[in-house]
């Protein structure tokens, strides 16, 4: 009788990938830029724990008795951890923490792995690093014009063209309307229809607009609930996203900032969504404008490298803190992706 065979797999599980070292050299060349512009701007380095408990990081967490959806969890003792979803929820927490000590506004980025429970994709993954920089304490929008400026200087300093890239703007005060305008006012309703319109980029009208319906099935078999909103609301919706101009007074703002940077590599996009639902105000994509491909040579649908936004409520998750916010974030492995298909490096 022949013994069965029990050795462990070789093979990874779906969403993490061993790195090699041409891929590891790109991405430490483009840390260094990264902090070498980070250190012109005057931001301060900042490092968070990988875990964090996971009611810091609740945003993120289905109504459910475990928290299995979304982030990797783990229940120690008599509290759930979590490991980190962003860089974000994190910065929150360590500013309720040390509040009085901290500089108005705090100027703080970071380098770091982040961890998501979701499906993966061609250039998406469930473990990659990501790097963010956000202002806390103002509500300025010249911290917003800022941000993309600067995120543009460090893409240029990477080997990327303006014709290269586009930095995407809106506002969440859109949508805010909308669903106003809709009467649509159930708040997991609402999370629900925000993540199907922050997919517009991958699965275009069509398939988001079954998300905003009764739901979609994708290629895999796998099925989304949707949002379940009636056909005449979503029409609603497609009608406004589609429109051209910037009809809100912080994008008007914004845009008049950008002139006095001589920062003309944006372009207003209402369907730009951003699928967190902590976000207040301004948001913005960075979008490549060239053709990714995947490890077969096909175009792939690729979507953003990074993006931001306002949110000026978060902070008070964890007390009574007067600290309006905006950030950035760039998934570093997913620049270095498309990078190396530049070959500019």
């Amino acid at each position: 009788m022949t013994e069965k065979n029990n050795k462990p797999s070789k093979d990874l599980p779906l969403g993490f990938v061993d790195r090699q070292e041409k891929e590891l050299l790109i991405r430490d060349l483009i840390i260094s830029n990264i902090k070498e512009v980070m250190i012109k701007y005057g931001f301060q380095y900042l490092e968070t724990p990988s875990f964090e408990y996971s009611d810091s990081i609740g945003k993120f967490l289905p109504d459910k008795e475990r928290p299995d959806e979304g982030v990797f969890s783990f229940k120690d003792q008599d509290k759930w951890l979590s490991l980190r979803y962003d860089l974000t929820a994190p910065l929150a927490r360590y500013v309720a923490k040390n509040y009085l000590e901290i500089p108005k506004p705090f100027k703080r980025y970071q380098l770091g792995t982040v961890w998501r429970n979701e499906k993966p994709g061609p250039g998406r993954f469930r473990e990659f690093l990501q790097f963010d920089a956000d202002f806390v304490g103002t509500k300025s929008l010249q911290a917003d014009a800022e941000l993309c400026v600067m995120i543009s200087e460090i893409l240029e300093k990477c080997g990327l063209t303006k014709s290269d890239y586009i930095i995407k703007i809106s506002s969440r005060k859109i949508t805010e309307e909308l669903f106003k305008k809709i009467n649509l006012k159930d708040n997991q309703q609402k999370l629900t229809a925000l993540r199907a319109l922050d997919k517009i980029d991958r699965l275009s009208w069509d398939g988001v607009k079954e998300l905003l319906g009764t739901g979609r099935k994708d290629k895999s078999g796998d099925f989304t609930k949707g949002a379940n909103l009636k056909s005449s609301d979503i029409k609603t919706i497609e009608e406004t996203l589609k429109k051209k101009s910037p009809e809100t007074e912080d994008l008007v703002e914004i845009t008049k900032i950008f002139k006095d940077y001589n920062f003309d590599n944006f372009e207003f996009d209402p369907s730009i969504i951003r699928g967190l639902e902590y976000y207040t105000g301004t948001i913005f994509e960075v979008n490549l404008k060239f053709d990714v491909k995947n490890n077969k040579g096909q175009i792939i649908q690729f979507g953003s490298i990074g993006g931001g936004g306002r949110y000026d409520n978060l902070v008070n998750n964890f007390g009574n803190y007067d600290a309006p916010a905006t950030g950035i974030s760039i998934g570093l492995d997913r620049l270095v992706y498309s990078l190396m298909q530049k070959k500019r490096i």
